[in-house]
């Protein structure tokens, strides 16, 4: 998905939960917004039993 085609949220989380992502996001190299969408694509994926993405491609399904 192109970024221009990403729909933006408002998301309200703790600020304990905030320090945890904060955290894990700069151990993954990656920003709080992209730990995030990482996250919860894995989510939807296991959710919807499919099969992991393949490891050229990026957490949105795009090579």
């Amino acid at each position: 998905m192109a970024d221009k085609d990403k729909k933006q949220i408002l998301l309200r989380i703790a600020p304990t939960l905030w320090k945890d992502l904060a955290a894990w996001a700069e151990e993954d190299f990656r920003s709080i917004n992209g730990q995030i969408e990482y996250l919860l694509t894995e989510c939807v994926r296991k959710r919807k039993k499919l099969p992991p993405p393949d490891e050229k491609e990026g957490a949105d399904g795009e090579a």
